[in-house]
């Protein structure tokens, strides 16, 4: 998602209340995965405009985060954000621009791993998934959630219902996003094909599906 449009659009959509409220169960979802870890650091792979990093920056006060994404656009709009957000996440929170398939960090250096509607946007899964794996310590958590493809018979209808919240440009990234997203058996084939040890593929309602691992002791 490169585009200015499309940047516009999505991050427009966001400040509604739907997705702010999908944020939400997202970032508690990433939170119940740590079972109360006071400190760590998490990375978000294809942050956008770092809403996800910002809100859960503000429910884990102790925590290092980190937010990158392949757009400058985004994370021009990730650091406008932050800057927004007041001094509290000052010296916890940065956003850096960077190909979520190979990052410049160590291995195992992070304890939370998350990618939010961006499998889809990938051209080869198995190479992130991969790339995941080597960031992510052995024992640490990791929330992938994306959009879920319905069959091909329901899918109109579950287009325009799941999508009555948007208009214009946005309506139509959602369209396309939910044609290019995976089903929950694909998803399980390319878990089983990688690295990524005790992770599970798991279902959030009709509309996400995803791979949680638990932050274990």
């Amino acid at each position: 998602m490169d585009d200015s449009g499309e940047v516009e659009a999505y991050s427009s959509a966001t400040a509604q209340a739907y997705l702010d409220r999908l944020d939400d169960t997202f970032t508690e979802h990433a939170r119940r995965l740590l079972h109360g870890r006071e400190r760590g650091r998490a990375l978000d792979i294809g942050t956008g405009p770092g809403q996800i990093v910002i809100k859960l920056a503000r429910l884990l006060t102790r925590w290092q985060l980190v937010g990158v994404d392949r757009s400058p656009h985004m994370i021009a709009e990730a650091v406008a954000n932050l800057d927004a957000a007041g001094n509290e996440l000052v010296g916890r929170v940065e956003f850096s621009l960077a190909d979520g398939n190979t990052l410049p960090f160590p291995d195992a250096t992070f304890d939370l791993v998350l990618c939010n509607s961006v499998l889809h946007h990938v051209a080869k899964l198995e190479t992130l998934l991969a790339e995941i794996a080597r960031l992510a310590r052995p024992r640490g958590a990791i929330l992938l959630r994306d959009l879920r493809r319905p069959n091909r018979f329901v899918h109109p209808l579950h287009v325009r219902w799941h999508g009555r919240h948007y208009s214009g440009k946005m309506r139509e990234l959602f369209r396309d996003s939910v044609r290019a997203a995976y089903t929950a058996p694909e998803l399980q084939r390319f878990l089983d094909a990688s690295p990524l040890r005790g992770a599970r593929v798991f279902e959030h309602g009709r509309t996400h599906i995803g791979i949680e691992r638990a932050l274990s002791a």
